[in-house]
């Protein structure tokens, strides 16, 4: 027994030595037919870009973040992770669905992190009466009272008419002819362009990087929206106290010479002009291929956008000082003097007429089927767009010049007794009061509201219960 063991072992022993003999002879030929690679060296580095809602602050998951050919979309903390070549000065690209593209060059030498900030256009309020048809009610903005003031600025002369508010600023020229652009954030004055022996009696308005201002000289001013330089500017020849309405890159506006005028932003020339006979204070509200605007002959005009050819001339019981607001297939027209708010169907047909007893200098905003006005008795009146039928009445003891606002399903207006007020818009009641006002009360972003007293800016922005 003890002879098979060694014998076995003897056998393993002899086998192990045929096998790390023959491993040994096939080594050669196994390196020849593989050849070694040195190992991967990495190149280029990484960066991370932080994508945030410019209006709101939160950080928004899903940009298409692009830097030269790298791409990647945000986590969901709102962070891209790039991979470059090398850390330069690069261009950082940011897409989004219901934001505006943003572009914006980072050196990313000795910074590899890095933000952006993407607007939303729906939440932004480029003109006076929030857009063309000048229905003075933003329905994308989730902003309510109460209210706390986030910062406030003095403007150095009168507000009579609201700042409008782009991309994180806000652009509001005074009574004297001072422009100024102010950060949202804080307040801090981003640039100022005073226009000498100007006079402002309107709303600046923003189109793409353009700021637009008529002046009470007779002047369209246009200044470069980043940093106020002048860029040019187009002498129409009479004070311009119309806000500027801009449709497919064309100012409409009217002049105290009675004159309409449709100047093309990218010409810079006068496209027609249409003479109407009568001074002109009213905005232009524009609708499909129609403006619409009144004179102190009591007239609402109807011209076509492309030639100015007139469509129809209605007529009103006294002059018509603010501008028209289209909506439901209606044209509603205060009239200053007349002392009335009146409707007209989008072909010139007189529908009804509400009489105050007072002076109407208010332009009408239009929200979830209801028209709003107010008149120099102190009362904001809610009516029905078909019929005119009042639905609620609210007394504030001080005459209305300006403009209703609607935001977020409160109406708000301001009298001379130097107040805003804040209103449920469907049932009147009081929700809001402010010790600051005058005219229109209310403009803003997605973000924050901003209050215009007589002379001062306040951004206000919910208080947290």
């Amino acid at each position: 027994m003890r002879r098979v063991s060694i014998a076995l072992l003897s056998l393993a022993l002899l086998g192990t030595a045929v096998a790390c003999g023959a491993e040994q002879r096939a080594a050669p030929t196994s390196v020849a037919q593989v050849p070694l690679k040195p190992p991967a060296v990495s190149k280029g580095s990484w960066v991370h870009v932080t994508v945030v809602d410019g209006d709101r602050g939160h950080r928004v998951p899903g940009a298409f973040v692009r830097i030269g050919r790298h791409a990647r979309l945000t986590d969901r903390k709102g962070i891209a992770r790039v991979h470059i070549k090398r850390r330069a000065a690069l261009v950082v690209r940011v897409r989004r669905r219901g934001y505006a593209p943003a572009a914006q060059r980072f050196q990313f030498r000795n910074h590899p992190l890095r933000t952006v900030r993407i607007y939303q256009p729906a939440l932004q309020w480029t003109m006076y009466g929030v857009g063309p048809t000048r229905t003075q009610s933003q329905p994308n903005i989730r902003l309510r009272p109460p209210f706390r003031v986030v910062w406030s600025r003095g403007m150095a002369g009168l507000l009579e008419f609201p700042a409008v508010v782009s991309n994180g600023v806000a652009f509001v020229a005074n009574s004297w002819g001072s422009v100024r652009a102010v950060s949202m954030r804080d307040g801090a004055l981003v640039w100022r362009h005073d226009i000498r022996h100007g006079k402002m009696a309107s709303s600046p308005a923003v189109w793409r990087d353009e700021v637009l201002i008529h002046g009470m000289d007779g002047t369209v001013w246009v200044l470069d929206r980043r940093n106020g330089r002048l860029l040019w500017h187009k002498w129409i020849g009479a004070p311009i106290e119309s806000s500027p309405v801009v449709k497919a890159g064309v100012d409409y506006f009217g002049t105290w010479n009675g004159t309409v005028y449709a100047l093309d932003l990218r010409t810079h020339r006068v496209r027609w002009r249409y003479a109407s006979g009568a001074k002109i204070t009213s905005s232009a509200a524009t609708a499909g291929r129609t403006i619409y605007i009144g004179n102190y002959a009591g007239r609402l005009l109807a011209l076509a956008t492309r030639t100015g050819r007139l469509r129809f001339a209605g007529g009103v019981n006294g002059r018509i000082y603010g501008k028209p607001a289209v909506a439901r297939g209606r044209v509603f027209v205060p009239s200053s003097d007349g002392n009335s708010l009146t409707a007209f169907s989008r072909s010139g047909a007189k529908l009804w007429t509400i009489n105050t007893g007072a002076y109407v200098y208010s332009s009408p905003a239009v929200w979830a089927g209801r028209v709003y006005f107010g008149s120099y008795n102190g009362v904001l009146y809610c009516v029905l767009p078909r019929s005119g039928r009042i639905l609620w009445k609210h007394s504030s003891g001080g005459s209305i010049s300006g403009a209703p606002i609607v935001v977020d399903g409160i109406v708000y207006f301001g009298n001379f007794r130097h107040r805003i007020y804040g209103l449920d818009a469907r049932s009147g009641r009081s929700r809001f009061q402010f010790p600051d006002g005058d005219y229109v009360p209310v403009s803003g972003n997605g973000g924050r509201l901003l209050l215009h007293g007589y002379s001062r800016l306040y951004a206000v922005e919910p208080r947290r219960r």
